[in-house]
């Protein structure tokens, strides 16, 4: 789909005609932006402040982009990082990157109003891992270290029961308990080229090794690194609206590099956005990470217009429609 876009300035007096914008092109990346887990998360949150009033706490951010943060602040919630921080008589929102066990056992056994906003995405991990070590294989969780994800389903079993691998080097050391009964599992944010060279390590070292009947990383990480990966190849520039804590929105600027974009950068909205760097650029691609607000998206659309004549060019790759339902507390 091809689209023009002109946003008219006004001309001072004595003056015929305005000069000319230098024309770009665009290429958006299809899809982007918010996920289901996303929106169900935020919507839990909304839900919940609803239905109790504020305060309503919630354990870490509820996903990772600071504009969502901001305005669900200004609504009446409150994040924290320890359930110690929440007090007795308000509601607890656990958010979408889940939470270990002890999380969920401090919350319960202080008798809080316990809501769990966790992506089904990455429940269902968190019960793949439970099962596989019921069945006594030791995971080996493919991951980043210290992302509340990975913490959250390391935390589902005991120490030393899961394993976080980060490379293939260390995939090819990583020191394990019985090599005939082991699994793997991975965060759902993760990149998939990468993701595959360290899985076809695991399973070159250990023949035997289970694996999940569908990959972990989520439809919409693969989905918006598809997009990029069409969307990237020749481009001056690739950007990328989301928060540098958003694992797959670095993801997304690692993914359009790799797919032949000359140079891509992750950018949280367009004031923060250095327009010095367009100067000889004629071609940029633009995405967003799984939690970052399309109206993002929309706002530095809107301020290019103000510098350049934009071409537009859409580039989808699929299509969506999935949806989660919020938590059985809130729906009943």
């Amino acid at each position: 789909m091809r689209t023009e876009i002109t946003v008219p300035t006004q001309m001072p007096k004595g003056h015929t005609k305005s000069r000319a914008k230098p024309q770009i092109t665009v290429r958006m990346a299809s899809p982007r932006g918010f996920c289901a887990g996303v929106e169900r998360a935020i919507k839990t949150v909304e839900e919940t402040l609803s239905i109790y009033g504020a305060p309503v706490y919630v354990r870490h951010e509820i996903v990772h982009n600071a504009h969502v943060v901001a305005r669900l602040s200004a609504m009446g919630a409150v994040f924290v990082e320890s359930i110690d921080e929440a007090p007795d008589d308000r509601p607890i929102v656990f958010s979408a990157h889940g939470a270990p066990q002890s999380a969920h056992a401090a919350a319960e056994a202080r008798n809080l109003v316990k809501i769990d906003a966790t992506c089904p995405l990455v429940l269902k991990v968190h019960t793949q891992a439970k099962r596989h070590v019921a069945a006594g294989r030791q995971v080996l969780l493919i991951g980043h270290a210290n992302h509340p994800e990975v913490v959250g389903t390391m935390g589902q079993a005991d120490d030393g029961e899961i394993l976080l691998v980060q490379t293939i080097e260390e995939a090819n050391t990583i020191a394990v308990k019985d090599e005939r009964a082991l699994a793997y599992a991975t965060q759902t944010t993760l990149s998939v080229d990468d993701t595959a060279g360290i899985i076809a390590a695991l399973k070159k070292r250990f023949p035997d090794i289970a694996g999940p009947a569908k990959e972990d990383i989520c439809y919409a990480t693969s989905n918006r690194q598809k997009a990029v990966k069409t969307a990237a190849p020749g481009a001056d520039l690739f950007i990328v609206i989301g928060s540098p804590t958003s694992s797959n929105s670095v993801r997304l600027v690692e993914t359009a590099k790799a797919a032949g974009a000359r140079d891509a950068i992750l950018v949280e909205d367009a004031d923060q956005f250095d327009w010095n760097i367009l100067e000889g650029v004629s071609t940029i691609g633009m995405s967003a990470g799984a939690s970052a607000p399309e109206h993002l998206v929309e706002a530095f659309l809107t301020a290019l217009a103000n510098r350049r004549t934009l071409d537009i060019k859409t580039i989808e790759t699929a299509k969506e429609n999935v949806v989660f339902n919020t938590p059985l507390r809130l729906a009943s």
